[in-house]
């Protein structure tokens, strides 16, 4: 939000200059104007990026669609796999967003993935509807190895049956302007939301099949996630070490559904009598060490719960509506880190007879299932978020 603050100063400052000046100098005015805002977008491109680790890329281009009646369509790229090892695998993405908020069509050829070190056409094939708002597509790889794609088309059927190519832009990578070898691609699964993966580099590459350049993804360093699996941990006595792993797959599903809500949408009530998202994470922060302090000796319990969120955490209510909001989901996430971590490092010390014990068992179960609860309740607000309009009326601003 800071950014937009700025940009507003900025341009109220432009229309009050050119306001006052003689017309003789509005030509070079203009010319510092424009300078101003191109390095002020950069700037703020450049902090809108996340950074992250995780075991897999991905890069995407989205096209506005809409249509009054089923319609079939073709993504359709080259790729290939240089990868030394069987865990290093790729894919082609689609996406299809509908008018409502969900979540239409999607496949990354996770049942299918990309292995070949030979340059081959892969196709992905369905169908978009008068509900359909926006097509996603590009490609993902996941752990250490070397990727390479070129020659993305996108085909929609027309009333003949004929499939007619649509405009994209850079498909083929030949345009690598300032050394940016995704031009018109944005690293991460949507254009609005760009993630910077610290494992992963983009390149260019002369090894092409269409022109002379291909995006060649190079990882290494890649620690691959367990979080999707459940069961004993090494280093975790057996009940233990399943109950952490259900634990982390809970609190993953939560970061992945809300990692990519900004501020507005993260502090959104839905009515007078919700919680916003941001508030319901940090209650499930506030409950996990609640359940601490009840089954951890008191040296063991996470302690750095001064912020005046932690107070209406528990209780939310009308409190948490007022006190929990004006951060950015990372702010909660990374609060939630360092509590599961607490978390983790000490379950590590205790054995399954423990965890049998003085309701041990149930504390850490209701931790998970209160996670499970709420992520639905998460889920449900999402729907209900409204697209928030920051476009800036600047004469409305001078009158103000």
């Amino acid at each position: 939000m800071f950014a937009v603050y700025v940009e507003k100063i900025v341009r109220i400052f432009y229309l009050v200059l050119t306001t006052s000046l003689k017309k003789t100098s509005m030509k070079i005015i203009r010319t510092y104007f424009t300078l101003l805002i191109f390095t002020f977008l950069l700037f703020q491109n450049a902090l809108a990026q996340k950074e992250t680790s995780r075991d897999w890329t991905s890069f995407v281009q989205s096209i506005e669609i809409s249509t009054d009646k089923p319609i079939k369509f073709k993504v359709v790229a080259y790729a290939k796999n240089e990868s030394n090892n069987e865990d290093g695998q790729s894919g082609i993405w689609v996406r299809v967003d509908t008018k409502n908020g969900e979540r239409g069509f999607f496949d990354n050829m996770g049942d299918r993935p990309i292995t070949s070190k030979e340059w081959k056409k892969y196709t992905i094939e369905a169908e978009i509807d008068e509900n359909s708002k926006t097509l996603n597509f590009g490609a993902l790889c996941w752990n250490n190895g070397r990727f390479l794609f070129d020659k993305f088309e996108v085909l929609t059927q027309n009333e003949k049956g004929e499939f007619e190519k649509l405009d994209i832009k850079n498909g083929s990578f030949e345009d690598d302007h300032n050394g940016d070898p995704k031009k018109n691609w944005v690293e991460g699964i949507q254009e609005s939301n760009p993630v910077r993966i610290k494992e992963f580099t983009f390149s260019s590459s002369s090894d092409a099949i269409d022109g002379a350049k291909s995006l060649l993804i190079t990882s290494e360093g890649v620690v691959e996630d367990t979080s999707d699996q459940i069961g004993p941990i090494k280093d975790f006595s057996p009940q233990i070490g399943t109950l952490v792993s259900m634990l982390n797959n809970l609190k993953s599903r939560v970061e992945r559904n809300v990692e990519a809500l900004n501020q507005q949408e993260i502090d959104y009530l839905m009515d007078e009598k919700a919680n916003s998202v941001g508030a319901l994470v940090m209650h499930l922060i506030a409950t996990e060490v609640y359940f601490q302090s009840v089954t951890f000796d008191k040296k063991d319990v996470f302690n750095e719960t001064d912020g005046i969120e932690w107070k209406y955490a528990m209780e939310l209510g009308k409190e948490g509506q007022e006190n929990i909001k004006g951060h950015d989901i990372k702010y909660y996430l990374d609060i939630w880190k360092k509590v599961r971590e607490q978390t983790v490092k000490v379950l590590k010390t205790k054995d399954d007879e423990w965890l049998a014990s003085n309701d041990n068992h149930y504390y850490w179960f209701h931790t998970m299932e209160h996670q499970s609860s709420h992520l639905g309740q998460i889920l449900l607000l999402k729907k209900r978020i409204p697209e928030f309009n920051e476009e800036i009326n600047i004469k409305e601003e001078i009158k103000n």
